[in-house]
C-alpha cells in the first residue's frame, strides 16, 4: 500500500532546476524520519537518476513512492534510450558531450552509483524506446505522511 506519492517533471538541459527533484527527496524522508544512512543513499540515486533525465532524457519524471516496507524512485523518459545497458553500467563509460563535460558532468559513473547505493535498480532501456529505472530501497519501516 502506498502512503506517500510525489511526482516531479524533468525537462531536458534545464540545468537552472537540475536538483531540485532529488532535494525534495531528501527532504521528505527527513521529514518522515527516515534513517540517515537510507536518506543518504536515497539523495545520492536520486541527484544521479535525476542529472541523466536533464542531460538525456528529454522529457522526463521522477516518482517518490514510500510505502510500509519499501521506498521507491521510478524515473521514466521519451530520450533516446540507452543503446547498451550493460555498457552503460560501467564505471567511466559516458556518452557525455563536450559541453556536459565542461559543465563537470559525464564521469561515467551515474548509473553505477545509483546501482551501488540501491538495495535493487532495473533500466528498461533501449534505442529509441526510452528509459525506465526502477530504484528500490527496503526500508522494514512503517512512515507516516510528510
Amino acid at each position: 500500500m502506498t502512503l506517500y506519492r510525489e511526482e516531479f517533471d524533468i525537462r531536458e538541459m534545464d540545468f537552472a532546476h537540475a536538483g531540485e527533484a532529488s532535494i525534495r527527496i531528501k527532504t521528505v524522508l527527513k521529514e518522515v524520519g527516515a534513517e540517515s544512512g537510507l536518506v543518504h543513499r536515497a539523495a545520492i540515486c536520486a541527484y544521479e537518476a535525476e542529472m541523466n533525465e536533464v542531460m538525456y532524457g528529454r522529457r522526463g519524471r521522477m516518482t517518490l513512492e514510500l510505502s510500509e516496507d519499501l521506498l521507491q524512485i521510478i524515473v521514466e523518459d521519451d530520450g533516446p534510450g540507452i543503446e547498451d545497458v550493460d555498457l552503460a553500467m560501467t564505471e567511466g563509460y559516458s556518452t557525455a558531450t563536450e559541453e556536459m563535460r565542461e559543465m563537470g558532468f559525464g564521469a561515467g559513473m551515474g548509473l553505477p552509483n545509483i546501482k551501488r547505493n540501491a538495495d535493487r535498480l532495473t533500466v528498461h532501456s533501449g534505442p529509441a524506446r526510452g528509459t525506465r529505472l526502477e530504484i528500490v530501497f527496503d526500508t522494514g519501516w512503517r512512515t507516516t505522511e510528510p
